[in-house]
């Protein structure tokens, strides 16, 4: 047993329970760290279980975890059928007929050393603004078809976005899958009969398969998905509840053929009783509709979705069931939960493939030795808590800033309770301007402003500090940034265009 310099044992094996997007971006990301460590990585996973498989849209943070991997970004574009994201379009939010984009990008830059947002305000106040999209390089782009990658010069205009990307799901695993295993990871076929739980503290100590094969480990990580395997099944950890404030319990999803070109964003677009999803890739279109079933049956939700779809069906609709939450632990004994199995955020804003890299991330900065110290599960814990609620938050503005009344659904959300956490931002915003910035955490300034914004959430006033600058200057310099993020945007090819040169995945395997 390999012992530390101060005499503790180092972990000797990891043992994954369960495949899919969490599974092997776990496999991929611990083989590309600890490769040379001498620590073995084992994954087991059953084909007659299926994957959820349907977040198939990521946020930009998705680019700095495959350059880690060392992935070749074309390459993967290819095997997984992908496209550019430059944000995510909201329809019908604010109210019906209502379109904006948050973008991955910001709008403006500060003059005066006043947040742009404030002279904008002040400027609309004036009726000398556009709306404020027309400030934004990448929400242009979006709307006019465009993509072409930042330049690497920090004074270009060109250079205040960044991108992600929308892919198959399942061919994104089967990808990290091949590069896991050329790594030293080792795959079993097999599902699960037994946990084995050591007596004198309760850590796991190895897992048992239906055919009677013990795999043992010193840290075991949990990808089962809702179930819970390991994190829950075994070690009893609890689940926190979020439907107060994110009702949605059920999801219905289907792929359809593509009638026009992929565009460079998602799009999320309110209904009845939830929101559907649609997603752009190469060869065909994600779609799906988040659903409350306390509004709407799953019949009447497949039946929506099918309506409303751009083309023919691929396959009859996939239904999931879920509470939104979290599991109170999500490192509990020598187990640490990731992607599903350590809870559930619907796929708003694109965070689920997110918070299994945040967590990937994390558990590598903290990695542990074989007593998996109180300590490090506590900050662990500590890190992925607050990622949860500030993106439960953030969603939860969502349905809260809306002047929809036109069903039960949305009447009832705009009067539902929120979290105090979001409430205090909101008022402070209202009142201001004023956008709560967090230490730690994943949405920034301009992802609350698109949201703000976007439903109708108008300050009433501005920084007072804004009036230093006179609004002549202001106004002039706003209209000199829409004119160059329109030439900037116009100067980019066609998405289309750029996949078909850097990445055409038609006659890829």
């Amino acid at each position: 047993m390999a012992r530390d310099d101060d005499g503790k044992a180092r972990i000797g094996k990891i043992v994954i329970v369960g495949g899919g997007t969490a599974g092997w971006m776990t496999a991929a990301g611990l083989a590309a760290v600890l490769g040379d460590s001498g620590v073995s990585i084992a994954l087991v996973e059953s084909a007659e279980i299926g994957t959820v498989g349907v977040g198939e849209a990521t946020v930009p943070h998705i680019r700095h975890f495959n350059a880690r991997l060392g992935l070749d970004e074309a390459d993967f574009m290819r095997r997984t059928q992908a496209t550019f994201k430059l944000g995510i379009e909201f329809r019908d939010w604010g109210r019906k007929g209502d379109s904006y984009i948050h973008p991955f990008g910001g709008f403006g830059q500060p003059i005066g050393g006043v947040a742009f947002h404030h002279h904008w305000l002040r400027a609309r106040q004036r009726g000398e603004a556009a709306d404020l999209e027309a400030y934004s390089l990448p929400i242009i782009a979006a709307r006019t078809g465009r993509f072409a990658p930042p330049s690497p010069d920090p004074r270009a205009l060109a250079s205040t976005f960044s991108y992600a990307y929308q892919f198959d799901a399942g061919l994104y695993a089967a990808y990290l899958r091949t590069y896991a295993e050329a790594r030293g990871v080792v795959r079993t076929e097999g599902r699960i009969r037994d946990v084995t739980l050591r007596g004198e503290d309760g850590f796991i100590e190895a897992v048992v398969l239906e055919s009677g094969e013990r795999i043992e480990g010193d840290l075991f990580i949990d990808c089962s998905g809702f179930r819970g395997l390991l994190i829950e099944q075994a070690l009893k950890t609890g689940y926190e509840d979020w439907t107060r404030w994110l009702p949605c319990d059920r999801a219905a999803a289907v792929p359809c053929e593509a009638v026009e070109p992929p565009g460079p964003y998602t799009r999320a677009t309110s209904d009845e009783a939830g929101w559907r999803w649609r997603i752009p890739l190469q060869h065909r279109v994600g779609n799906g509709y988040v659903y409350c079933s306390g509004y709407v049956s799953d019949d009447e939700a497949a039946k929506v979705l099918l309506e409303k779809l751009d083309g023919r069906p691929q396959a009859d609709p996939r239904f999931l069931r879920f509470t939104t939450g979290r599991r109170r632990r999500q490192w509990n004994r020598n187990c640490v939960a990731i992607g599903l199995a350590s809870g559930f955020l619907e796929p708003l804003e694109s965070t689920s493939i997110h918070l299994i890299q945040v967590a990937i991330t994390t558990l590598l900065e903290m990695f542990p030795d074989q007593s998996c110290a109180q300590a490090d599960q506590d900050e662990y814990n500590r890190v992925m808590d607050l990622e949860f609620e500030r993106i439960r938050d953030f969603l939860v503005l969502h349905y809260h800033a809306t002047q929809r009344d036109d069903s039960p659904f949305w009447r009832d959300k705009a009067a539902a309770p929120i979290p105090d956490s979001l409430s205090y931002k909101m008022a402070l915003f209202r009142e201001r301007g004023m956008v709560v910035k967090y230490r730690d955490g994943f949405f920034l300034e301009p992802s609350w402003l698109a949201v703000y914004l976007g439903q109708n959430i108008m300050p009433q006033g501005y920084d007072p500090m804004t009036d230093a600058i006179d609004p002549k200057d202001s106004a002039r310099l706003l209209g000199e940034l829409q004119a160059a993020v329109a030439r900037a945007a116009q100067a980019m090819p066609s998405h289309e265009a750029y996949i078909a040169r850097f990445c055409d995945a038609r006659g890829a395997a």
